[in-house]
């Protein structure tokens, strides 16, 4: 019997698995798919340790209803989907209060204050620090009034000690050439380094994890056998059963489609995110680039150049539109006037997506052997060190680094 097993295997599942074999679990990972296939295939390789604030804080909602209403805007909601998403809005209306926002910042500035130590260990412990670049990311800004608006987070930044610099012109282009001239100001955030391909990362973690004894199999999940109130083996698919002591539901967007199997229900929502990655771009980049006004981000990564963003609230079984990846190419050419788009392939997928923003890490409130580690939205890769370590030490039963009350399963 498998003591542990682990299902998903994207950076969260990979990271966690490889964590608890470290420690001497006997570990299975399990997912429907090749470890890196999901989320972490496209992501936008970024350890964005600046971008813990909600979404739902009053800057974001002061921008909604424009951005609804523009097709080629950053949030869009399919019309049919509108219904199944009215008790999530729900909940992320409630997640906007004062008290409730000043509250979930500061749980989110606490993990992403570890990030680096425990990335820096993992990355040590794997022999693949060279995955990790030492460059930070520039956040982009026309003129005064855009600054202006995105003030709410650099203020919240400066009260938790994060590091920032502003820059003006001239020193953004001695950053980055390929920035355009008509961009007047830049906040360099030298800690929100990017990796050099993140589908590769969750390959070779994979394969530290199979190394130390650990075991990568494929299936799909499709049922639970439970005796005494835990869960005594999982039901695939296939028709296969596997026996457990204990498992980890770390499926991202899927999770919550499991946890319901389980009585347990999580307002999880998939944010589809869309790419366009650049093999032949014209131009050389050493930073990433963020630009909030107009909703969409660079990264060198993966041999390229990356161009993603965008939300969309469509469910987990509507087909891509690409048109929202186009969107995102357009106005990165905005900010790099001689990018070209040659040898391209454009992606989506699902980030998980939680209406308060903070990610869900520890027990299961309904089955003793059930443990959970979803929702980290757009920062998996960003957490995946940290959950990592979290995780572990609550399932071997080590005091974690961080008070976990405001991340349990059952806080809606």
């Amino acid at each position: 019997m498998t003591s542990t097993v682990v299902v998903g295997a994207g950076i969260i599942g990979v990271a966690i698995a490889y964590e608890l074999q470290r420690r001497g679990r006997s570990v299975m990972l399990l997912d429907k798919d090749a470890p890196g296939k999901g989320a972490s295939y496209g992501n936008m390789a970024s350890i964005a340790v600046t971008e813990f604030m909600p979404a739902s804080r009053p800057g974001i909602w002061a921008q909604m209803p424009k951005w609804m209403l523009d097709p080629e805007g950053p949030v869009r909601v399919r019309p049919g989907y509108v219904p199944r998403l009215v008790p999530w809005f729900l909940r992320f209306l409630a997640a906007s209060r004062p008290s409730k926002l000043r509250e979930l910042e500061a749980a989110g500035a606490v993990l992403c204050a570890r990030v680096h130590e425990d990335l820096d260990a993992l990355l040590r412990n794997t022999g693949l620090t060279d995955m990790l670049s030492e460059e930070g990311c520039l956040s982009l800004y026309k003129d005064e009034a855009e600054f202006r608006a995105d003030r709410e987070h650099i203020e919240i930044l400066e009260r938790f000690g994060f590091r920032h610099e502003v820059l003006g012109g001239n020193a953004i282009r001695d950053l980055e050439p390929a920035v355009t001239t008509g961009i007047g100001k830049a906040v360099l955030f030298p800690d929100n380094r990017s990796v050099s391909d993140p589908y590769k990362l969750v390959v070779a973690l994979a394969d530290k994890f199979r190394l130390l004894g650990g075991s990568i199999e494929q299936g799909e999940v499709k049922g639970f056998e439970l005796r005494d109130g835990s869960v005594s083996a999982l039901e695939l698919a296939n028709g296969r059963t596997i026996s457990t002591e204990e498992v980890v539901l770390a499926a991202g967007a899927f999770t919550a489609r499991l946890s319901a199997l389980l009585s347990e229900h999580i307002p999880l929502e998939t944010e589809r995110g869309y790419h366009t990655q650049i093999m032949d771009p014209g131009i050389a980049m050493r930073h990433s680039i963020i630009w909030p006004a107009r909703a969409f981000m660079v990264t060198p990564t993966a041999g390229g150049i990356r161009v993603g963003g965008t939300v969309e609230m469509a469910g987990l079984d509507a087909p891509p539109d690409y048109r929202r990846a186009k969107v995102l190419v357009k106005r990165a050419k905005e900010a790099l006037p001689d990018l070209q788009a040659r040898e391209t392939t454009e992606w989506m997928g699902h980030r998980p997506a939680l209406p308060d923003t903070l990610p869900v890490m520890g027990p299961s409130a309904k089955r003793k052997n059930i443990w959970y580690a979803t929702g980290h939205g757009h920062l998996g890769l960003t957490y995946a060190a940290t959950t990592g370590r979290i995780m572990a030490d609550l399932i071997t039963g080590v005091a974690p680094p961080v008070d976990m009350y405001p991340y349990r399963v059952d806080r809606f």
